[in-house]
């Protein structure tokens, strides 16, 4: 099964996440079919914070990916940043 989760980069003390789509028997920072975006909780001043492809990940959730819990939240989250700039 095809789900979207979190792989994790960066150093000690600076996590960095890359959004992907990978098969569920895959380690969490081993082989994955695609990338999706990014999230980097640690981000300040000009840097983006979350970058996520939403065409793509429309397409794997088309074809039957799951997303993890987190992926779902953080998704929600972006959905809701651009309506609160335009506000």
């Amino acid at each position: 099964m095809v789900v979207i989760r979190l792989s994790r980069a960066g150093a000690k003390g600076r996590p960095f996440y890359h959004i992907v789509a990978t098969d569920s028997r895959n380690r969490r920072d081993g082989r994955y079919l695609e990338r999706l975006g990014f999230y980097n909780p640690v981000a300040r001043g000009l840097d983006q914070p979350l970058h996520i492809e939403i065409e793509r990940l429309n397409y794997w959730a088309g074809v039957g990916a799951q997303l993890s819990p987190t992926v779902e939240r953080l998704v929600k989250q972006s959905k809701q940043a651009p309506a609160q700039a335009a506000a």
